[in-house]
């Protein structure tokens, strides 16, 4: 009887450590990039790539934009930006040399389409997000 229970007790402790040992099978702890105890680290318009430069100029302008996409509702779903109210965030697209599609790159802006109170730009297809500095 105490062979099979320090047996049973051995292969729960090995495949524990194995379950814990699969990576984001766990969550990590602390604040999400971008909530309010992790802002999302920035970057200055000029360090933007040409067509993101032009992207958010045609924003401030409020048009023509790249793709018929551009300017809907961003759902934040992934949840690296600060928590808004649906229709808050807007996206657009950074067009991709090469790409036939609208590749990866985007800006996202909060606030009044022409006036955004902020807005964020993604090279990774909303993987992560630096805000947008002047």
């Amino acid at each position: 009887m105490a062979r099979t229970a320090a047996f049973k007790f051995a292969l729960t402790s090995s495949l524990l450590v194995f379950l814990l040992s699969i990576p984001g099978l766990v969550p990590a702890k602390g604040p999400r990039e971008g909530s309010v105890g992790n802002p999302a680290p920035t970057v200055a318009v000029v360090d933007l790539p040409p067509q993101g430069k032009e992207t958010l100029h045609r924003i401030r302008a409020g048009g023509p934009f790249a793709a018929d996409k551009d300017g809907s509702v961003f759902g934040n779903r992934e949840r690296l930006l600060p928590a808004r109210s649906r229709g808050y965030y807007r996206e657009y697209t950074v067009k991709t040399p090469g790409s036939r599609d609208r590749g990866a790159r985007r800006i996202v802006c909060g606030g009044q389409p022409r006036a955004p109170d902020a807005c964020y730009y993604t090279s990774d297809h909303y993987a992560s997000f630096r805000r947008i500095v002047e």
